[in-house]
């Protein structure tokens, strides 16, 4: 079981990095990338909470290293992926891990990134304001697309979703 679950991480991480330049906007001081929150989703319901966040920070540390993400990226898909990940497995309802990714990047990480981030890695401030409305549109968009693509892995019976 856990070759899969590393063949899907691997997977996953290239599909997030392979998008991510072509995905990720420019919105004030955060580089938004839908693409990470799709890709959360996936690793949420399929692999669980512990893969989904390695995923992410493996997605994250990668960008970073093309200069396509900045260290917002890290809470950004992390806490998202997380909460994601928790609320999938607890409830096994997958609107619910959606909203946990929604919580999780959208109000969550703009505060860990206002307050931790930004001040002490990236040597600035950034006023958390500035932040949500991007990290929740970024969210949004990647979880109603990760949403749709685990149904639609379902009905093709690639992923069996766990009632």
């Amino acid at each position: 079981m856990d070759t899969r679950k590393t063949a899907y991480a691997v997977i996953f991480v290239a599909l997030g990095v392979a998008l991510a330049p072509y995905t990720s906007i420019p919105l004030g001081i955060a580089k938004i990338n839908p693409t990470q929150h799709f890709v959360n989703i996936l690793g949420a319901v399929i692999l669980g909470p512990g893969w989904a966040v390695l995923v992410a920070f493996v997605i994250g540390l990668i960008r970073n290293m093309m200069g396509v993400g900045t260290l917002l990226a890290f809470p950004g898909g992390m806490i998202g992926a997380f909460l994601a990940g928790i609320l999938y497995r607890q409830t096994r309802n997958l609107y619910l891990g959606a909203a946990g990714e929604i919580v999780g990047t959208g109000l969550m990480a703009p505060v860990v990134s206002a307050l931790l981030v930004a001040p002490f890695l990236m040597g600035r401030a950034i006023p958390l304001l500035a932040l949500v409305p991007s990290f929740l549109g970024s969210t949004i968009a990647g979880s109603v697309l990760g949403v749709l693509a685990v149904r639609l892995l379902s009905r093709a019976d690639i992923i069996e979703l766990e009632k």
